[in-house]
């Protein structure tokens, strides 16, 4: 099973470096990236990905509002938001927006790609007892 995913991070090189350790795993298909959240919005709508990978401060949409919209369309993609400190405030309101989880942009390469090796056991035991939205 393949786990296909949207990258949206308004920072172009820390986009390339999730890119590339994501495509690094063949499990994992980055089908869009996007550099603000009115492009994540659009993609993960038109795309319908497993995994949206969010980052919480971009430009002209928040990944906190980005979040929120994408669940305001029923879409049941997973959303992991991306920020640079674990503060509890920005974790929680992204957890009240409707995401996942989160990851810290500090995260180490291979803890990223045993996140979506874990994401990817999941998916499949959902989709399998056919609960995978």
């Amino acid at each position: 099973m393949t786990v296909r995913a949207v990258v949206a991070e308004d920072q172009g090189l820390v986009r390339a470096g999730l890119v590339s350790i994501m495509r690094s795993d063949p499990g994992v298909e980055v089908v869009v990236e996007a550099a603000n959240g009115e492009e994540a919005i659009a993609a993960v709508g038109r795309t319908r990905p497993d995994v949206a990978l969010i980052d919480v401060r971009m430009p002209q949409v928040d990944g906190l509002e980005a979040t929120r919209r994408i669940r305001a369309e029923g879409n049941s993609t997973r959303v992991l938001v991306l920020t640079t400190f674990g503060e509890d405030d920005v974790v929680f309101e992204a957890l009240r927006s409707g995401a996942d989880g989160f990851l810290l942009k500090d995260t180490r390469p291979e803890d990223l790609r045993r996140r979506l090796s874990l994401l990817r056991y999941w998916l499949a035991v959902l989709r399998e007892r056919g609960d995978a939205g």
